[in-house]
C-alpha cells in the first residue's frame, strides 16, 4: 500500500507542474506556441515503479502519455499554418457548437429534397409516367409533425378565442351555405384549427368582413391570412383544407382572388383531386369528398376567369362530364346538387369563351351566330332543369332557387352582349345589326333589366347581397353599365325606352345605397354602389338636356340624334381583380388599355 501511494504521489508530481503551468498562464501574450503543448511521448518510469513491476514479473513500462492540448490563441493560428503531412484532427464533441447558427437555421428551413424510384406492386404497366418517381416528403421534412396543431392566429394572440368563435359562427352558419358548404365535414372551430391555420384565418377574415360587431378585426385577420398564403405557396405540405382556405378567400376577397384561385388549382392538381371521381362513383366517401372539392375549385376558377377575359385554369374532362353521376351516389346532398348545377352552367360558359375569345373590337362572324344560338338554348335548358330543383334552406332562405334565376340572367347577359362586339355607336350602328344580332342584343337587354328588377323588387334577395361572393357584385355592376351604354348610345338601333332604363337604374342605385349602409367599408359592393351613383348622375344630365331640347323643338323638326358621351368610351370593363383604382374615382379610370379584363365589358 505504501508503494502504491508512493507511485500515485510520484505520478501526481510529474503531471501536476505541466497542468499548473498551463492553468497559470492567464495572459495569452505570455504564452508561446510551444509552451502550451505537451508532446505525446512516453514518460520515463521512476525507480519505485520499476521495482514494483519487477516484483510482479513484468518489466514493461507503463504507457503513460499526455494528449496534445492547445490554447485558444494557438488553435486560431493553426489554419494559418496547416500541417500538410498529417490529417486534420476533428473534435466531434464540439462540432455542433462550431456550426454557425445561420447555417443551422438555413438547413432546418431548407431540408434536402429526397426523391426515390418506386414501383406499385398493385399496378400494371399502364400507369401515369411520373408515378415511378416520388418525393419522400417525410425524409425531406424530418421535423414536421402533421398530427400536431400548428400555430394559428388564435394561439399566437392575434385574436382571442371568443372572437374567433364568433367569426366562425358568422361564416359557418350563413356564408358557407351560399357556396355549397366549402367547409365540408368541419362543423366546429376546433376541427378547423386542427386541419389548417390557413383555413382558420380565411374564415375569420371573411367572417369579420360580414360581421356588424367584429368588423374592426378584418384588417388584422386579413394581414395574417396574406402572410399564411405567402408561406403556403412554396409549402410541400399543402392539403385539401388549405384548398378550402384558398377558395374561401378567392370567393370574397377581390384584391387576392385571382392569385388565390390560381394557387388552389395548382394544389388541387398536386394532390390529384381530379382523380377522386373514379372512387366516388364506386361508393368511396373519400373519393366523394375529393371530387366535391374539385368541383368547388372549378366553379371558383370560372367565376374569376371567364367573366374577366381569362382562360380557365381548371380543365374539362371525365370529372366534369360525370358531374351529374355524383348525385346518384349515397353520399350526395342537396348542396351537392346546387354545386353540380353551377358546374354545368360554367361548362357552357367556358365553351362560349373558347368559341368567341376576348377580341371585343371585332364583330362576331356571321357563321358563328348559329353556335351562339346553341349556347343560348343550352342555358335555357339548364334553367329549366334546375329552377324548380331546390327547396328553402334554413340558413339562406330561398336563395338556392332564386340564385338559379340570377345566375341564368348573368349567363344570358354575358352571352348576348357578344352581339355588340365591333358595332359602332350612333347612326352607323344600324348598318352592323342584322335581324339575328338585333334579336340577340335585345335578349341581353332583357336579362340585364331582369337582374336590376330583382334587386329593386325582392327584399329577400337584397338581404343576400351582404354575403354573396364577388361574382354577383361584379356582374351587377356590369349589368348597370351595359344598360347605360345601350340606353345612351344604341337606343335608336334596338328600340328601347331610354327613360325607362334610367328609371330602373335609379331605383337600383337607391336599393344599393340601402343595402350597403350597414356593410363593411372594405366590401366591394360598397365601392360599386358609390361608383354607380356617380355614374348615374353623369348619365342623367345629358338625358335631361336632350329631353328639354326635344320638348322645345318644332314638331316639323327631326328629333335630335342620340347624345354622345365620350367619357363612357373609357369604361370598357370592370376588372376589379387586377386593376382596382382609387375608390372615389374608379369608374373613370377603366380604359381599353387594361388588357384581358376588358372582355368583361363587351359593349364598346
Amino acid at each position: 500500500m505504501a508503494q502504491a501511494n508512493e507511485i500515485d504521489s510520484e505520478l501526481s508530481w510529474r503531471v501536476l507542474p505541466s497542468r499548473l503551468r498551463f492553468a497559470e498562464a492567464s495572459e495569452i501574450e505570455r504564452i508561446t506556441p510551444a509552451s502550451c503543448i505537451m508532446e505525446d511521448e512516453p514518460l520515463p518510469s521512476p525507480p519505485a515503479v520499476i521495482a514494483l513491476r519487477e516484483s510482479f514479473g513484468d518489466r514493461k513500462p507503463p504507457d503513460i502519455t499526455r494528449k496534445i492540448t492547445a490554447c485558444v490563441a494557438c488553435r486560431k493560428q493553426k489554419p494559418e499554418e496547416p500541417d500538410y503531412m498529417s490529417p486534420p484532427v476533428v473534435d466531434m464533441s464540439n462540432a455542433e457548437h462550431q456550426a454557425s447558427p445561420e447555417k443551422q437555421s438555413r438547413e432546418e428551413r431548407e431540408p434536402t429534397q429526397t426523391w426515390e424510384v418506386i414501383m406499385d406492386p398493385r399496378g400494371g404497366p399502364a400507369s401515369i409516367p411520373a408515378s415511378c418517381l416520388s418525393e419522400n416528403i417525410r425524409a425531406a421534412l424530418p421535423n414536421s409533425f402533421p398530427t400536431s396543431r400548428k400555430p394559428d392566429l388564435i394561439s399566437t394572440g392575434i385574436i382571442t378565442l371568443r372572437e374567433a368563435l364568433a367569426l366562425f359562427d358568422t361564416y359557418h352558419l350563413r356564408l358557407d351555405h351560399f357556396l355549397y358548404r366549402i367547409l365540408g365535414d368541419h362543423i366546429s372551430l376546433n376541427s378547423v384549427r386542427v386541419a389548417s391555420p390557413l383555413l382558420t384565418a380565411a374564415l375569420c377574415t371573411i367572417g369579420a368582413l360580414h360581421s356588424p360587431s367584429l368588423g374592426h378585426l378584418f384588417d388584422t385577420c386579413f394581414a395574417e391570412y396574406k402572410d399564411l398564403v405567402t408561406s403556403q405557396v412554396f409549402s410541400k405540405n399543402a392539403n385539401a383544407d388549405d384548398i378550402r382556405g384558398l377558395c374561401i378567400g378567392a370567393f370574397w376577397l377581390h384584391e387576392l382572388s385571382w392569385v388565390l384561385i390560381g394557387n388552389a388549382v395548382r394544389v388541387a392538381s398536386d394532390i390529384n383531386l381530379h382523380s377522386g371521381i373514379y372512387k366516388a362513383l364506386k361508393g368511396d366517401r373519400e373519393g366523394y369528398v375529393q371530387a366535391r372539392l374539385y368541383y368547388l375549385v372549378y366553379v371558383c376558377d370560372h367565376h374569376f376567369s371567364v367573366a374577366y377575359g381569362r382562360p380557365p385554369m381548371s380543365r374539362e374532362g371525365f370529372i366534369i362530364e360525370s358531374a351529374s353521376k355524383l348525385l346518384d351516389t349515397e353520399h350526395a346532398t342537396e348542396d351537392d346538387a346546387r354545386l353540380i348545377s353551377q358546374v354545368k352552367e360554367w361548362s357552357v360558359l367556358g365553351k362560349v369563351f373558347d368559341t368567341f375569345g376576348v377580341d371585343v373590337d371585332t364583330a362576331i362572324a356571321p357563321e358563328t351566330i348559329p353556335q351562339l344560338r346553341r349556347y343560348s338554348i343550352a342555358l335555357d335548358t339548364w334553367f329549366a332543369d334546375w329552377h324548380e330543383s331546390f327547396s328553402e334552406n334554413r340558413r339562406v332562405g330561398n336563395y338556392p332557387q332564386k340564385g338559379v334565376g340570377f345566375h341564368f340572367h348573368f349567363a344570358k347577359l354575358y352571352l348576348c352582349s357578344h352581339a355588340f362586339r365591333g358595332v359602332p355607336a350612333g347612326e352607323n350602328a344600324a348598318q352592323c345589326f342584322s335581324p339575328e344580332l338585333e334579336e340577340i342584343a335585345n335578349a341581353g337587354v332583357l336579362s340585364a333589366m331582369s337582374i336590376l328588377r330583382v334587386i329593386v323588387s325582392d327584399a329577400e334577395f337584397r338581404s343576400f347581397m351582404n354575403g354573396l361572393p364577388l361574382y354577383f357584385d361584379t356582374m351587377l355592376a356590369f349589368a348597370v353599365v351595359f344598360l347605360l351604354k345601350v340606353a345612351t348610345k344604341y337606343a335608336t338601333v334596338i328600340r328601347i325606352d331610354t327613360s325607362k332604363i334610367l328609371s330602373l337604374v335609379t331605383q337600383t342605385v337607391a336599393a344599393l345605397r340601402g343595402i350597403t349602409q350597414s356593410m363593411h367599408r372594405q366590401h366591394l359592393l360598397v365601392v360599386i354602389a358609390e361608383g354607380l351613383e356617380r355614374l348615374l348622375v353623369r348619365c342623367q344630365l345629358p338625358v335631361q338636356m336632350t329631353q328639354e331640347a326635344a320638348y322645345h323643338a318644332s314638331p316639323a323638326m327631326e328629333p335630335p340624334p342620340p347624345f354622345e358621351m365620350g367619357w363612357m368610351e373609357n369604361m370598357a370593363s370592370f376588372d376589379f381583380q387586377t386593376n382596382f383604382p382609387d375608390m372615389d374615382d374608379w369608374w373613370l379610370h377603366y380604359n381599353s388599355s387594361i388588357g384581358p379584363g376588358r372582355a368583361m365589358g363587351h359593349v364598346v
